[in-house]
């Protein structure tokens, strides 16, 4: 039977318990936290809770340093949750600097209008971040058909020299950034077909997102606000919406401003958030870029955590039973 691990699919035995799922993760005797279907488990019944097909397990265990609590794209496994772009920095210099603040593992880069190596004798991005360092994660940036997007994935998988992990997105005007979503399904399927493993950026739609994930896209990147907009999180039930009913990451991208939008987006329950100009149009790149990395991280373990209840009435932080009087 399928199991959701961390917000993975993982085979398992009919019968397991969860105490066999933490013996085959290798996590037996550990510090761990686990999470049921959103409620915590104590540990005690680990070695009597049965899995259920289509369960939904968190697993959090401590390691020195802090938490060990990465995540899955494509079958390889990341630590960061924060994704990143390369434009709109005053200079290279800059650019790795925000880069290595931000503490990202997967860097965003439009073929359109970045140089990787198509054109020889100007200053080469892939010299600052080093794709042995980095995952380049080439994008269809400034694309309006479903023809132009294919095309462009397809000279990033010859100039990266066989790669195939790519940023789709189909843009439908310039004005609003607004993805064309069916021209993304157009690419998206050919995509896939053609042996790529696509992250896709779209609108918060919750039927067009599953229907991504239908195509096969290894992960759906619904946006929060216009790319560029800095409004934040416009729509949080749409994107929870979409986070529930998903079995592959779901990334917020587009629309981010400051911290307080990437944690409202991990505390969602959203695998990471994809941001450029937030970072790059901050007034110190640098700075914003560790803010963004410490907002992303305390969203996690708000969202791990569980958040109290909302009340509508006041509830006294110290019991007030048997006091003397």
């Amino acid at each position: 039977m399928i199991i959701f691990v961390n917000g993975e699919p993982r085979e398992c035995a009919a019968d397991s318990h969860v105490a066999d799922l933490i013996a085959e993760l290798g996590l037996t005797g550990k510090k761990i936290a686990v999470e049921l279907n959103k409620e915590i488990l104590p540990f005690n019944q680990y070695g009597t809770q049965a899995l259920q097909a289509s369960d939904r397990v968190e697993i959090v265990h401590a390691i020195g340093g802090g938490q060990d609590d990465s995540f899955l794209i494509a079958g390889v496994a990341y630590h960061s949750r924060l994704l990143v772009g390369t434009g709109k920095y005053k200079d290279l210099e800059e650019t790795r600097l925000a880069i290595e603040a931000s503490g990202a593992e997967i860097v965003t880069v439009a073929i359109r209008r970045t140089n990787i190596g198509q054109n020889p004798g100007e200053p080469n991005l892939l010299e600052v971040i080093s794709p042995d360092k980095y995952t380049i994660l080439p994008n269809t940036a400034g694309c309006y058909t479903a023809d132009e997007a294919v095309r462009t994935c397809r000279l990033a998988r010859e100039l990266l020299g066989g790669h195939k992990l790519v940023k789709l997105e189909v843009l439908a005007d310039q004005k609003t950034l607004f993805p064309d979503v069916a021209e993304t399904f157009i690419a998206a399927e050919l995509l896939v077909k053609d042996g790529f493993d696509v992250m896709v950026y779209t609108n918060d739609d919750p039927i067009a997102a599953k229907r991504l994930e239908d195509i096969g896209c290894v992960a759906v990147m619904p946006l929060a606000a216009p790319i560029g907009s800095g409004l934040g999180i416009r729509n949080p039930y749409n994107i929870l919406m979409i986070v529930e009913n998903a079995n592959v990451p779901i990334l917020v991208d587009a629309g981010v401003g400051t911290a307080s939008d990437a944690a409202i987006a991990m505390e969602l329950g959203c695998a990471g958030v994809l941001m450029n100009t937030a970072i790059a149009a901050a007034k110190n790149p640098i700075l914003m870029a560790s803010a963004m990395k410490k907002g992303i991280e305390a969203g996690r373990e708000a969202f791990l955590a569980g958040r109290m209840p909302r009340k509508r009435f006041a509830s006294a932080s110290s019991p007030i039973d048997g006091l003397f009087f």
